[in-house]
């Protein structure tokens, strides 16, 4: 399932609706549409609206932080897919809008308690490179590669943590 939600900085249903995502286990990738102006018209062409927060939840559009249509959409999308735990963002955007330089990857926010992001040993701040056999180069990566994880599945997370990188085992 692929989640997106677009936002802005200063947004504070945004805020909410990353919030609910993150104890739900979601991952999403965030559109800074304040920061990137392909994400903004990619928002427009889905939604018809300039407004944020915009969410994606596969092919269907949720315009503003509507949680009970939320919850519905991910119920039907999520019956038998394990969760993951870890809110995501593309690393390369996030640190170059932050003047640092860019890495491909997927940068860890918040981390869902007792999930399989924790059980990892995933730490906000730290860089998702590779997930199983997958090269990770966006947040996007990340959905993707967890599709393929059956409910009880193994898989090896690949992540660095400033200078070190740690490949830890986890099961879903």
């Amino acid at each position: 399932m692929n989640v997106t939600v677009y936002t802005t900085p200063t947004c504070p249903w945004c805020n909410r609706a990353k919030e609910f995502l993150t104890q739900q286990g979601i991952p999403f990738a965030e559109r800074d549409v304040a920061a990137d102006a392909r994400a903004a018209e990619e928002m427009v062409r889905l939604s018809g609206q300039s407004g944020v927060p915009v969410i994606t939840v596969g092919s269907d559009v949720v315009v503003g932080f509507d949680r009970p249509r939320l919850e519905r959409l991910l119920a039907e999308r999520n019956a038998s897919r394990p969760r993951f735990g870890a809110a995501v963002a593309d690393a390369a955007g996030y640190l170059a809008r932050r003047g640092q330089v860019p890495v491909f990857g997927a940068l860890v926010g918040k981390i869902a308690p007792g999930s399989p992001a924790e059980r990892a040993g995933l730490q906000p701040g730290d860089i998702i490179t590779g997930i199983g056999l997958r090269t990770i180069a966006n947040a996007q990566g990340v959905e993707d590669a967890l599709a393929a994880v059956a409910p009880g599945g193994r898989i090896s997370i690949t992540f660095t943590r400033g200078q070190r990188q740690v490949s830890r085992d986890v099961n879903f």
